[in-house]
């Protein structure tokens, strides 16, 4: 048995807390000045945290390594498993030429670059964010980019930017209703505060997109449109999160400001037409005109992969996938046999409730396998549906998917490394080392208390996760400071939201889905300045929530 210690280092948090943020550094030097490949900056990370961890936190060297692999498994199933089904279904489109139907079709709608960013990137993103989660909005919204002609850094950029609006609602509102039980606030509570913050971050985001994209003067051009997506999708956001809870907050938002955008532009066009320097009119000159039949068609395999998640984020449907189902449903029960069939939950070797936490309790750790329950099996299911709507031969579909793989093997690498390093830090105590540092922050605490859950998300790369690793210490803190506990915990989902951008993991299936394996670097350097903002203006937010604004508290 090993406890965890949080001042390892001469028992003072503070040197504890810079020999914590030694793995954190070395990550962001790694990416941001040596720019070194993602699959060589996340294997040496993960090497320098098991150093930290085994010489100054005094964990075993095993259970060092276990918590490696438990990491290491994490990121091949369920987040890597995604990215593979993602871009599978992606190349599927592209090989049987679809996908330049469906480029021609957003074509249909406007040529214009912002505004197609803005229904790919924002809407539908926050869409698949709101279903499915764990990588597949940003995989798969920034395939579409790049097919439609964006420069892929530019095109994973936007998505990772764009992602930040949905992903505390995402999954289905994992992320809050997760948090609601180790804090002991219902759900509902929590929903309606994240949902007094993050749709100013929501109606601030089009604009912010279209900003990096264009520049101020060409961003003016658009803003009817830019107000029009982020007005509809804010409101919407607002009104489900206050009045119908965490779950569905995501997808109406996503909808409305969807429909709301296209509808619009059907009346509205702008005075000139953005496109990027490096393209000409004859670019969309080759935009050809189809039938509703073609258009459908060749939409046909996202509307299915819509159908799958939607569907596998049912939580009756979820708990039956998985094996946990318990209701009477002959349909769902089947299922629910098939399901824990296929759902391993082994023990970590070793490792597991070897580990005692700060209250004495033993800390179980598995190896989490469910293979029916996965999103990327949903994804997956999508794909063989799409077979037969494109009409590809079994042989050419599995050497398509044989060419995803290979493309893929560098990107996998790097993310079952980086979430290795995740729980690493977690498991040898670095991460609530890190938390109780910014905890001491006193009367600025609830300017840093979204810090906390930037943070979390950083290094877990899971807004669920950094609400389950923060939530409670973020209650117990703020009760003590008299903060509203409701309101820190919020702001620990609301941070958590822009932590994702700079994400190991979120920065590595991004790159993946757009080709740039190896250049995982650029896209750090792209993101991590524009995170680093937006968490300054969600922390002054929640300042004054606390200060001022304090009848914004439910």
């Amino acid at each position: 048995m090993w406890k965890q210690d949080f001042t390892p280092v001469a028992d003072q948090l503070a040197l504890s807390a810079v020999v914590a943020l030694v793995p954190i550094l070395y990550f962001f030097w790694a990416l941001a000045v040596k720019r070194m490949k993602g699959h060589i900056a996340g294997v040496t990370t993960l090497a320098v945290a098991l150093v930290i961890a085994v010489i100054a936190y005094k964990m075993p060297v095993s259970m060092a390594v276990m918590s490696a692999t438990q990491g290491a498994v994490y990121g091949l199933l369920p987040i890597g498993w995604i990215i593979i089904t993602s871009v599978f279904l992606y190349k599927l489109t592209v090989k049987t030429g679809q996908f330049d139907t469906i480029r021609d079709s957003v074509l249909s709608i406007t040529e214009d670059r912002r505004l197609q960013a803005l229904l790919i990137a924002f809407s539908f993103g926050a869409f698949l964010e709101g279903a499915a989660g764990f990588g597949a909005p940003v995989a798969i919204s920034a395939a579409l980019l790049v097919g439609l002609g964006f420069n892929p850094l530019y095109a994973a950029g936007i998505c990772l930017i764009a992602n930040t609006a949905p992903v505390a609602f995402g999954a289905i509102g994992i992320p809050i209703t997760a948090v609601a039980g180790p804090t002991g606030i219902p759900a509902m509570e929590i929903s309606k505060m994240v949902g007094r913050q993050l749709p100013f971050l929501s109606l601030f985001i089009p604009f912010y997109l279209v900003l990096i994209m264009a520049g101020w003067k060409k961003t003016v051009e658009v803003l009817p449109a830019v107000l029009v997506s982020g007005i509809s999708f804010a409101l919407t956001q607002y009104a489900s999160s206050n009045f119908l809870g965490p779950e569905l907050p995501d997808i109406l938002s996503a909808l409305v400001s969807l429909v709301a955008l296209a509808v619009f532009l059907k009346v509205w066009k702008p005075k000139s037409v953005y496109r990027f320097e490096s393209e000409t009119r004859a670019t969309f000159a080759t935009s050809t005109k189809h039938t509703s039949g073609e258009v459908f068609k060749a939409w046909s395999p996202f509307l299915v992969l819509t159908a799958f998640i939607s569907i596998w984020g049912i939580p009756q449907v979820k708990a039956a996938l998985t094996g946990h189902y318990e209701g009477t449903n002959a349909l769902l029960k089947a299922l629910n046999t098939l399901g824990s069939s296929l759902t391993f939950m082994p023990e970590v070797p070793g490792l597991s409730n070897k580990i005692v936490n700060a209250s004495g309790q033993p800390i179980l750790a598995v190896y989490k396998l469910e293979l029916l329950g996965a999103a990327g099996t949903a994804i997956l299911f999508a794909a063989i549906v799409t077979k037969f709507i494109v009409r590809i031969s079994w042989r050419e579909w599995f050497a398509t998917f044989g060419e995803t793989l290979n493309e893929l093997r560098f990107p996998i690498v790097t993310i079952a490394s980086v979430v290795g390093f995740a729980y690493v830090t977690n498991a040898s105590g670095m991460s609530t080392t890190l938390g109780m540092t910014l905890a001491k922050t006193g009367s600025l605490f609830a300017f840093f208390s979204p810090f906390l859950g930037w943070l979390g998300v950083f290094i877990t790369g899971s807004d669920t996760s950094s609400n389950l690793l923060f939530g409670n210490l973020q209650k117990v803190t703020a009760t003590s400071l008299g903060m509203d506990p409701v309101l820190a915990v919020a702001a620990n989902s609301s941070g958590g939201v822009v932590g994702k951008m700079i994400s190991p993991q979120s920065i590595a299936v991004a790159c993946a889905a757009v080709g740039l394996a190896g250049k995982e670097s650029d896209l750090f350097r792209f993101t991590v300045k524009h995170s680093i903002f937006l968490i300054i203006l969600i922390g002054i937010l929640t300042f004054l929530q606390s200060n001022v604004l304090s009848w914004m508290v439910p």
